[in-house]
Parts: structure tokens; C-alpha cells; sequence
């Protein structure tokens, strides 16, 4: 684990973001590990040849340097991210994660490095396109205007189905919100994608950045954003690394390369390129 490590020690390593360089490395230096799925773009995913990118890639080419520290990336399934962290298979994760009182109960996490919030795309055939759009409501500090907004969307709700991703935060809005609409989960963005393109499910929940990759796929003439946008509750502080909670040291180390990328600008410019929107949090 990480925080075996003397501070000194890892303030002494090399930089490297494994499986985006092939450098060997020596008996001396030491990496850190750090899953991605690999499948969520654009905060991350596989281009031909099998070469990661995206948001969260380009966000620790920027980081790992800033830690004075190794890098090696894995790819590991979007369920098995937070078993298989706690099974030391490696040291942290950087995903698209949302930091929630759920999670944070079996690991721990950095300070947030992107605002987080869920939207729903639907296709332009739908009931659901008659959605009022462009309300933003916070579940934890506007509840009563939240549940308002849903009980409103749920009307035209009836009898479709809305898509998501196994594992996340959708659905414990979905269940807590919207719980007589029929949900179905998927194992990644992908695989909702192409059964909204295909009208097998009538709208996705998802961030709003994720749902703008959709929409580019599929195209503006088949869907369109519908509905109220949510914050807060189990949407929790934003996306952030996933760590064991013992490895204090490495929290610090996130926190502190995190925070200064937010000051520089650095991570607001790396929003824009990939998000064509900042979603960058207050220092």
C-alpha cells in the first residue's frame, strides 16, 4: 500500500503514465497504480489500437508530474473498480467516480476535481421530449423543489424506459425519484447508447457530459436533453479519486497536485477541451 512509503520517498520518484509510454522501469522507482474503465468517455476510454484517452487521462499527464511520482494505468470493469481497489490491485481510481456517502463508506477519496450532476437525454419521438428543459435542482439543499420536478416529469414518464449505467448514482435517483418508471441498467455507455439510437429505451441518465457524447453519436435529430438536471444528494461532491483509506500519504499528495492544477487554470482548460464546458470546482 501506498502509505508504507515514506513521504520523502515518493516525493523522490520519476514521472510516468503507464500504458501511454513504454519506458522500463528500474529497481528503484516505485508506481502507483490507477484503474480507469477505459469505456466512459470522454472522461476515459479505448481508441483503436487500444490506447487510453480522454478528460481524466490528459487530467493525470497533468497530475503524476505535479506528485513527482510513477504512474501505470489499468483498465478494470466499471463494478469491479471499488472490490477490486480494496483488494490492492492497485493503489487508486481514476474513473469518472463520484465521491458519495455510499462509497465513502469502504473507501475514501481526494477533493473533487470536476462538479458532478445528472441529466436525461431522450429520444425526439419520445413523450419525454415535451420535458420542460433547463432547471437545475439540488437534491440535498432544495428537496421539496427537486421531488416537485420530478413528480412533474414522471407524468410523461408513464410507460417508458430510461437507461443507465450499472453501478452509478442514476440509479439511486431513479429508485428514490422516479421509482414506478421502469429502469434498465447497463454494463457501459456504449451498450445504453446504442439501444437509445435503436429505440430501445426512451431516454439515458447520465452526467451532462457523458449524455453530450451521446447526443454527438446519435445525432441532434433523433435525441435531444429533456427534463430537470439534479445536483447534490447521492450525486455527492463531484468526481474524484478513489483511494483505500488507509493511504493517507496519497490522499495528500491528489489533494494537494489537484488543488494546484485548479489554480494555474490548467484543469479548466483540460474541461473545455473535452467537455466544451468548465465543470472545474472552487478551490
Amino acid at each position: 500500500m501506498f502509505n508504507n512509503y515514506g513521504k520523502k520517498a515518493a516525493l523522490a520518484f520519476g514521472v510516468l503514465v503507464g500504458a501511454l509510454t513504454a519506458t522500463a522501469h528500474s529497481q528503484s522507482e516505485k508506481v502507483i497504480k490507477i484503474a480507469t474503465e477505459g469505456a466512459y468517455a470522454p472522461w476515459n476510454f479505448t481508441e483503436a489500437g487500444g490506447k487510453l484517452a480522454g478528460f481524466e487521462i490528459d487530467l493525470l499527464e497533468n497530475l503524476c508530474p505535479r506528485m513527482k511520482v510513477k504512474c501505470e494505468l489499468i483498465v478494470q470493469d466499471w463494478d469491479g473498480l471499488i472490490p477490486a481497489l480494496n483488494a490492492e490491485k492497485f493503489d487508486a481510481i481514476v474513473s469518472g467516480m463520484l465521491m458519495t456517502k455510499e462509497r465513502e463508506k469502504v473507501i475514501s477519496f481526494s477533493r473533487n476535481y470536476a462538479t458532478g450532476s445528472a441529466a436525461f437525454l431522450v429520444r425526439k419521438d419520445s413523450p419525454l421530449a415535451e420535458m420542460a428543459f433547463g432547471k437545475k435542482y439540488d437534491l440535498e439543499k432544495e428537496p421539496e423543489q427537486a421531488r416537485a420536478a420530478a413528480d412533474e416529469m414522471r407524468k410523461a414518464m408513464q410507460n417508458s424506459v430510461i437507461g443507465g449505467q450499472g453501478a452509478t448514482t442514476a440509479a439511486l435517483i431513479m429508485k428514490d425519484m422516479f421509482p414506478d418508471i421502469e429502469y434498465k441498467e447497463y454494463k457501459s455507455t456504449e451498450q445504453h447508447d446504442l439501444d437509445l439510437a435503436a429505440g430501445r429505451i426512451d431516454a439515458i441518465m447520465a452526467s451532462p457530459v457523458t449524455l453530450d457524447q451521446a447526443l454527438a453519436h446519435i445525432g441532434a435529430d433523433q435525441v435531444m436533453f429533456a427534463g430537470a438536471e439534479f445536483t447534490g444528494g447521492p450525486l455527492g461532491g463531484g468526481q474524484s479519486v478513489g483511494l483505500r483509506k488507509e493511504d493517507t500519504e496519497l490522499k495528500a499528495l491528489f489533494d494537494e497536485a489537484i488543488n494546484a492544477a485548479i489554480a494555474d487554470g490548467s484543469l479548466s482548460k483540460l474541461a473545455i477541451k473535452w467537455f466544451k464546458r468548465d465543470i472545474t470546482p472552487s478551490q
